[in-house]
């Protein structure tokens, strides 16, 4: 065999493969790659969505906790407003209970001060008495004698 027809059968045996080739081995590798390229793209869209779900769920994280913080701040305030509220009103309590107890001291003194006041009267007039009989050594009349103490009683 000459040299041309070795290359024109190397020829048409390489238009076969080539053929073959196109037709048989190049579309699977290109459905392969790309299915693999369309993975790879859909994997890309889910990592930037995935990004933006998760700066999303900070935002709402970092709100929420703003928004936690805020409330008790806003609780601690009305505790400390409640807790003076409350240490206010039990002033005013202590405040009035100690003016009933000094009013009730007050007046207990008073009517102490009016019984020893009688007792005193009534000391007194057993004194004077006791004088007018020491003095008198004599009888008197028990009618008159109560008229006097009386008198004197009423004076005192």
């Amino acid at each position: 065999m000459s040299i041309t027809g070795t290359l024109i059968i190397q020829i048409i045996v390489f238009l076969i493969l080539v053929w073959f080739t196109m037709k048989f081995v190049w579309p699977p590798i290109t459905a392969a790659l790309d299915e693999r390229a369309r993975k790879i793209a859909d994997g890309l869209a889910a990592a930037d969505k995935a990004k933006a779900d998760l700066s999303a769920a900070n935002q709402r994280v970092e709100q929420e906790l703003s928004k936690s913080r805020n409330e008790a701040a806003v609780r601690l305030a009305e505790a400390e407003r409640r807790a003076q509220s409350m240490i206010e009103e039990a002033k005013s309590k202590a405040s009035e209970e100690a003016a009933k107890i000094i009013a009730a001291a007050r007046a207990e003194a008073e009517q102490q001060t009016v019984k020893a006041r009688q007792s005193l009267r009534e000391e007194v007039a057993g004194l004077a008495v006791k004088g007018a009989e020491q003095i008198l050594r004599r009888e008197v009349n028990a009618s008159v004698h109560a008229d006097l103490l009386s008198r004197l009683k009423a004076e005192l």
